[in-house]
């Protein structure tokens, strides 16, 4: 029974991928846009819970349109609200995640590697002597897929209030960006385009979280070189 969850996830990440992966779009979005600013504008908080409630479905059982919808935040409520919610939503929805692996099979697998010898057991040894940052980089690194980084983390055990910190601050940097492109949403649409997510990558972007990245791995540096140094 302690596995039903982790596995309703995975099913329900398999089937949504083949059957919303043409829906969760921007051009759905497109579409629907005036519907939801009316919306919005009749029953904001309503909205709010809405979108809250759908994004995190969206992540807490690994369906498409994760970057969609945090463009959406930004579409719809602004800059900072739009972040707060983004933020909020994700962070609910890896939670879930986290718990589910953890329950199940994170545990199980948690235990065998705790009583295993050589490089596995050096692996995790090396990772909880280093646990915020290893989770700090996981989160920054763009390259780190979402689901990943909330489901190895719990197959490892590592403690759920490091990771839950570590996810909320580590994805603030990211949900903003998304969430600044959807700001100006309208205007590209109103020229007949799509929004360009490739701007993570633009230097003026991706070199402040570069420096994060920097930043969170300080520490581990610094032990490295006192360990070799033996200080």
């Amino acid at each position: 029974m302690r596995h039903v969850p982790l596995a309703v996830i995975l099913v329900v990440a398999v089937v949504g991928y083949f059957a919303l992966r043409d829906y969760l779009t921007f051009e759905t979005l497109r579409e629907n846009r005036a519907a939801l600013l009316a919306f919005r504008d009749a029953n904001f908080m309503g909205l709010s819970l809405a979108f809250i409630a759908v994004y995190y479905v969206i992540v807490a059982f690994s369906l498409p349109g994760a970057a969609v919808a945090s463009v959406t935040g930004g579409f719809l409520f602004g800059l900072m609200l739009g972040t707060a919610y983004n933020v909020l939503a994700a962070s609910l929805g890896a939670f879930t995640i986290f718990l589910a692996a953890r329950w199940g099979l994170g545990r199980t697998l948690a235990a065998r590697i705790e009583t295993s010898r050589g490089t596995l057991k050096r692996l995790k040894t090396g990772l909880h002597e280093n646990e915020i940052s290893v989770l700090f980089l996981m989160r920054l690194v763009p390259a780190v897929p979402f689901f990943a980084a909330n489901l190895v983390p719990a197959l490892v055990g590592v403690r759920f209030v490091n990771f839950a910190i570590t996810t909320v601050l580590g994805i603030i940097p990211g949900a903003l960006v998304y969430t600044w492109i959807g700001v100006g949403l309208g205007e590209v649409f109103d020229r007949g385009e799509t929004p360009d997510l490739s701007l993570l990558w633009e230097p003026q972007v991706i070199g402040p979280i570069v420096g994060l990245c920097l930043l969170a791995a300080l520490p581990m540096i610094l032990k490295a070189i006192r360990g070799r140094k033996g200080i």
